[in-house]
């Protein structure tokens, strides 16, 4: 799954011993863009956190994992993103080719048409017309 959004928020750094060693996990809040913004916590763990470097107040785009996971019969769920990219980055196999040329459309907000979660059933679009390859 997928997510863009502007970085609000950056939580303080967690670090603990588990069964394999130290860990280290820090967690981020993004807002999403379009009509209904959404605010969504996620997390990087270990040598990501430095690999991803995500700072306060630039836009992202985010591949995620969900998972939940039962304890004393309560149900917690992570957000633990997989990816992270800037728009306008270059990469080798960018998942993102078509936000790029989005971009350059609009120089002074990358996220003008679009920001909204990838996948998501309630969200819609401003226009009928997909930019989708299949």
């Amino acid at each position: 799954m997928e997510l863009s959004g502007k970085v609000i928020q950056i939580l303080p750094k967690q670090t603990g011993e588990g069964k394999n060693g130290t860990w280290e996990k820090q967690e981020y809040v993004v807002e999403t863009q379009g009509q209904y913004p959404k605010k969504v916590c996620f997390s990087i763990w270990g040598a990501k956190i430095a690999t991803h470097n995500v700072q306060m107040g630039e836009f992202i785009n985010i591949g995620v994992d969900l998972e939940s996971r039962e304890y004393n019969q309560r149900w917690y769920t992570e957000v633990r993103a997989w990816k992270v990219e800037r728009p306008g980055q270059q990469s080798g196999a960018s998942m993102n080719s078509g936000m790029d040329s989005m971009s350059s459309s609009n120089a002074t907000d990358p996220f003008a048409n679009t920001g909204e979660v990838i996948n998501d059933p309630f969200a819609t679009s401003g226009s009928s017309d997909d930019d989708l390859p299949f």
